[in-house]
């Protein structure tokens, strides 16, 4: 089976993840210059939500990049693995890392919460078919 597909939307959500860590990096040294806060000030994660308000939408995101996806990679490196894949999985698999770019591109700029909770739940739906897929694709091979 043509497998190297799948290697695209991995590496899209690969690419997601860095690129909201740099927006969140270039946020927080903007704001920690802006508001004259010495780094030991928000040296923990509670005084860093305190201090740091403007930046806190894409810290949050990024934490976020670390929570469903790595279900997502771990299917995707599953399939790679096994060399198990088909056009609907790969299909699911894009699918997935689109609904999660408009869910981190609202949760970064305009962040309103069910425009993103709805993303998000389609997301997730998209993720939970990844898992029926790829299960059917191991007990038909």
């Amino acid at each position: 089976m043509f497998y190297k597909p799948l290697l695209y939307p991995l590496l899209g959500q690969v690419l997601l993840t860095f690129t909201v860590m740099f927006v969140m990096y270039f946020q927080r040294v903007a704001e920690f210059k802006a508001k004259r806060i010495r780094p030991q000030e928000a040296s923990t994660r509670a005084q860093a939500r305190e201090r740091l308000t403007h930046s806190a939408r894409s810290a949050d995101n990024f934490a976020n990049l670390f929570e469903t996806p790595v279900l997502f990679y771990t299917a995707i490196l599953l399939a790679l693995t096994l060399l198990l894949s088909d056009q609907l999985l790969v299909m699911l698999a894009w699918a997935y890392v689109v609904l999660r770019a408009i869910h981190s591109f609202i949760h970064c700029t305009y962040n309103r919460v069910l425009h993103r909770f709805y993303v998000f739940l389609a997301s997730a739906v998209v993720l939970v078919f990844i898992w029926i897929r790829l299960g059917a694709l191991i007990v038909l091979n």
